[in-house]
């Protein structure tokens, strides 16, 4: 029997800059996360200041959403000072909840912000109902659970403790290491991604030095190939329980795991107890955060504007999709011949205005911008100001992804710079802002991206 999605449960979004937390809002997500580099495990992509964090949670009060704010580090005695500092004037701008992972940061949280609502970060794997009974008694209001749980395991998590909320993540990047806690950074790149500073090793391709076997194997090959030649791992002990490594030209990617996409299984989530769905991605683009919000609303809302939500999920940059081990491990897969699928669509810009009438004058957030003077006809007399990204040609099909309608189609016929004057190509990369002439209104913030084509890749 279906259930009610909608009803008590949060779609959170991540946001690496106030752009993407206006977009993550205007397509649907109910709150954010996001937080300041020092001490949030993003520090690269991350532009988010003390002031934009206060920027970034009045926008979400004024229109009913919640900011939670990101402070989920393992902290070295050097940061706890920094971090006390940091906490005091966290208190001043009132977010709706801090994300945490270390048992001293939540000590010094509870003592300077006794009333602020406390989440605990995926970071600290929480993977049984002991530990989610131990952390609720410590005064944690919602609980983000570690990956690794299956649906089981959330179903008895929320038996024995029931009254503390459940959060997980739906869609996004997987890391290799349990619960995100990687050593490889710190090891190649003395870069800690405990500390936020990630360069993700488990995504570059590796080359396996041994010689190659033959042998028949028995299990986990894929197309039921049992006179594989190539190169595996196995464990002394487990002679059956191999990991194939395929290598090609560019090496092979042994611990890329494929993206989890949980958008399928929503209401099973929630009949288990999960109150929040959560999407990663903060050092991603707005296109990304736009349109993965989108298809999770939709599914949430049941409003089927989307017919094939994993196709349209499939048109930002991802690594194939895998349910994690929602249903145990021998779902959890890797994406082992490249670093990422390919990617048919290309995001190629934002509308940064409210569309508006030739020859008048419109608004970016609060200041005015003149509209150029035009040639007007009966098939266009409005104008859309595009802050382009990647590139965009004459000629070119473009997508509109829009908040809360149906995406549509669009052909370039013309383009025109600030000045008004035709131009055959815009480029991003310096904020170029450029003008397309469309037939209605559309909304401020709605997507643009283009189909890749032999032409165009």
């Amino acid at each position: 029997m279906s259930i009610n999605l909608s009803q008590n449960m949060e779609l959170i979004a991540p946001a690496g800059n106030l752009a993407k937390l206006e977009t993550a809002f205007c397509f649907g997500a109910d709150a954010v996360y996001c937080g300041i580099p020092d001490f949030s495990l993003r520090t690269r992509i991350n532009e988010f200041n003390l002031k934009a964090l206060k920027q970034g949670i009045k926008f979400a009060h004024e229109r009913g959403k919640n900011v939670y704010v990101t402070l989920n580090i393992f902290s070295h005695n050097r940061h706890l000072s920094q971090i006390e500092k940091h906490v005091k004037l966290l208190k001043d701008l009132k977010p709706d909840g801090l994300i945490i992972s270390d048992p001293g940061i939540l000590s010094i949280v509870k003592k300077i912000c006794p009333t602020v609502k406390l989440h605990l970060s995926t970071q600290a794997n929480c993977t049984n109902w002991q530990s989610a009974k131990f952390w609720y008694e410590q005064g944690i209001s919602r609980i983000i659970l570690a990956r690794e749980v299956t649906l089981n395991e959330i179903k008895e998590i929320h038996k024995r403790v029931p009254k503390v909320e459940l959060e997980c993540f739906v869609h996004g990047a997987m890391c290799m290491s349990y619960s995100g806690r990687c050593l490889l950074s710190k090891y190649y790149n003395d870069r800690s991604a405990n500390l936020g500073d990630c360069t993700q090793p488990c995504r570059w391709g590796y080359e396996a030095q041994s010689t190659k076997h033959k042998t028949q194997i028995k299990h986990q090959i894929q197309n039921s190939n049992e006179n594989y030649k190539g190169v595996y791992i196995r464990e002394k002990t487990r002679p059956d329980d191999l990991l194939i490594i395929d290598e090609d030209a560019h090496g092979s990617y042994i611990m890329n795991s494929k993206d989890l996409c949980l958008v399928d299984y929503l209401e099973k989530l929630k009949r288990a107890g999960i109150t929040a769905f959560k999407i990663e991605g903060r050092a991603k683009s707005v296109y990304y955060v736009g349109n993965t919000v989108k298809v999770y609303r939709d599914a949430i809302d049941k409003t089927k504007m989307i017919k094939d939500p994993e196709l349209e999920l499939k048109k930002c940059q991802n690594r194939g999709f895998t349910t994690g081990f929602l249903f145990g491990k021998e779902k959890c897969e890797q994406k082992i011949e490249a670093s990422h699928e390919k990617c048919d669509w290309e995001f190629c810009g934002q509308i940064v205005a409210d569309t508006v009438t030739v020859g008048t004058v419109g608004t970016v957030g609060t200041e005015q911008c003149s509209v150029p003077t035009v040639p007007t006809s009966v098939e266009h007399d409005c104008l859309i100001r595009v802050r382009v990204h990647n590139q965009i040609f004459v000629g070119d099909e473009i997508e509109f992804v829009l908040p809360h309608e149906k995406n549509f189609k669009y052909r370039v016929e013309v383009i025109y710079d600030k000045n008004g004057k035709g131009i055959n190509e815009a480029h991003g990369g310096q904020g170029e802002i450029v003008y397309l002439p469309v037939k209605k209104i559309i909304p401020k913030l709605t997507l643009l991206r283009r189909r890749l084509t032999k032409e165009n890749k």
